[in-house]
């Protein structure tokens, strides 16, 4: 498998879906951070386990992976910084279907993790395959220096507009949103600099 081909972007529903995290380190800690925005039913297995996990509500399993603990979950990411571990998992995954990532090592990923920003229902992503993740984060700092908070504001104003467009049975493919788009962001520009005066 060639972990720098072509990748189809996709945005995953993971709520209540039983998501495992094999590791309990910085790094795991992080990409917890990041499952836990989705609400998943996240289980982390480690030999150590960073305290910060205990307040994030996921199933902690203090110990060694252990052959197919894999077995159930509809996504797994190690952080475990051990290739033979690593590669175990992802064998198990591959056999099982099993979507997998590990952290920082394209080799055994079937998915790559984008770097990422929110704005409320805002979701922006920047990948490069899993080639060179520090030009990701780049740009998703840039972006973040360039996408303020009234986007998330602007994303709720123009959900009430195809809300109603398709409550008048019109489809919001043939619909200019440009102009609609650019009033709904003056529109929570102008929200927050009355909220902020």
């Amino acid at each position: 498998m060639n972990p720098y081909a072509a990748q189809f972007p996709v945005n995953l529903n993971i709520e209540g879906k039983p998501v495992l995290l094999v590791g309990g380190g910085r790094i795991a800690y992080r990409k917890a951070e990041q499952l836990l925005v989705c609400n998943p039913l996240l289980t982390v297995i480690s030999p150590e386990i960073d305290e910060r996990f205990h307040a994030t509500g996921a199933t902690l399993i203090q110990r060694e992976y252990a052959a197919l603990d894999v077995m159930g979950f509809s996504l797994v990411i190690t952080a475990t910084a051990n290739n033979v571990v690593d590669q175990q998992i992802f064998d198990e995954c591959e056999s099982l279907g099993i979507w997998v990532n590990s952290a920082d090592d394209p080799d055994r990923c079937t998915f790559t993790l984008p770097a990422s920003m929110r704005r409320g229902r805002l979701l922006i992503t920047s990948s490069t395959a899993g080639a060179s993740p520090a030009m990701s984060s780049w740009v998703r700092s840039t972006l973040e220096n360039t996408i303020g908070p009234e986007f998330a504001e602007a994303v709720e104003i123009l959900a009430a507009k195809r809300a109603a467009f398709h409550a008048e049975g019109v489809s919001t493919e043939d619909v200019d949103w440009a102009p609609l788009i650019a009033a709904a962001l003056e529109e929570a520009r102008d929200s927050s600099n009355r909220v902020s005066q």
